[in-house]
């Protein structure tokens, strides 16, 4: 597959080697009152998968809207391939292939009908019968997408934005509505883009799909990144963020919870008190101190050692810190 240079303009962006197919830089879009997106800097490098990992609401989808040209931010900046999305929409539409996670299509358009559409609007020559076999739609290529099942919706879309060899791919849960069979094309087509050397910005919340496809993963709440590390270093991490929980019905008034050894933590919820221990091998001597102290012990829990776990408490700290739910965004996508 081959594009069409029809004006020199969209060719100045970096196309070539180790470079960064998007930077986000100090974003901020508020809507109102409300903070979207506050501050964000991200870089997604050639080569890459990024996952950018986040609760619903929590500013993914106005990230992106931004990096299209669909919303624009009230301040900061974003360079897709080199260029400014604001002043050169069209090149970085030719540069950049989609996957929203709601997307509309022609009832009563043919499969190819919706690859020839894409290439139209990119300005790229593209033959559809091989991007067709390579999301499993070879067979369905001349069927109305008014029939097809929502995960064969979901793969017409993922072809869509593999036209014209994009750059960078902006991939909105897109595993969404498939099947095992399914879920493992896409993750094949995804390694394989990443090969060839596009960059992929994989958004998500469903953590398991990050960490078996992303080389970094950035975790976004109260619309920032909390976190960003390899898949590899947050692993170390979590290793070294295991802990035991307990969950006390009360504070024993004659025991300063605080003051004992391998406690790391201690806060009052609704539902008890939660004694943390960052050393799960402490968790055995606190348990028999409280219950000398006539503690009485709710619960035990080991926690950490997972993506899903650095999240939820990512998450949990946004919720209790502003009071309300894990997410930036209280209006728009």
């Amino acid at each position: 597959m081959t594009r069409t240079d029809s004006s020199p303009d969209d060719r100045s962006g970096d196309r070539t080697g180790a470079a960064a197919r998007l930077e986000v830089d100090s974003l901020t879009k508020r809507y109102g009152e409300v903070t979207a997106v506050d501050g964000l800097s991200l870089r997604v490098e050639a080569g890459e998968v990024f996952g950018f990992l986040g609760p619903n609401g929590a500013g993914k989808s106005t990230t992106i809207d931004v990096l299209l040209d669909f919303v624009r931010p009230t301040s900061g900046s974003v360079r897709v391939c080199g260029h400014d999305p604001q002043t050169a929409p069209r090149a970085v539409r030719r540069r950049v292939g989609v996957l929203p996670e709601a997307t509309g299509y022609y009832e009563r358009a043919s499969a190819r009908e919706h690859l020839r559409f894409a290439a139209d609007m990119k300005g790229a020559d593209h033959t559809p019968e091989q991007t067709l076999e390579r999301v499993g739609l070879t067979d369905a290529a001349d069927r109305p997408v008014g029939g097809f099942s929502k995960g064969m919706r979901q793969r017409i879309g993922l072809a869509m934005a593999l036209v014209g060899q994009p750059d960078l791919l902006v991939l909105d849960e897109p595993l969404a509505g498939l099947d095992p069979a399914g879920a493992r094309r896409v993750r094949t087509l995804v390694r394989e883009e990443r090969d060839r050397g596009a960059a992929v910005l994989l958004s998500s919340h469903i953590t398991e799909q990050v960490e078996t496809l992303c080389d970094r993963v950035g975790i976004l709440s109260g619309g920032d990144l909390a976190v960003v590390d390899t898949v590899v270093g947050l692993r170390e991490r979590l290793d070294a963020d295991r802990s035991v929980v307990l969950t006390l019905a009360e504070r024993p008034a004659s025991l300063a919870i605080e003051s004992l050894d391998g406690v790391s933590g201690v806060s009052e919820r609704e539902a008890g008190v939660r004694v943390t221990c960052r050393d799960p091998t402490a968790a055995g001597p606190v348990v028999a101190q409280l219950d000398a102290a006539g503690a009485t012990l709710l619960d035990m829990n080991s926690r950490g050692g997972s993506l899903e776990h650095l999240f939820l408490t990512l998450t949990d700290d946004e919720r209790e810190a502003t009071g309300r739910p894990a997410t930036a965004r209280e209006a728009g996508r």
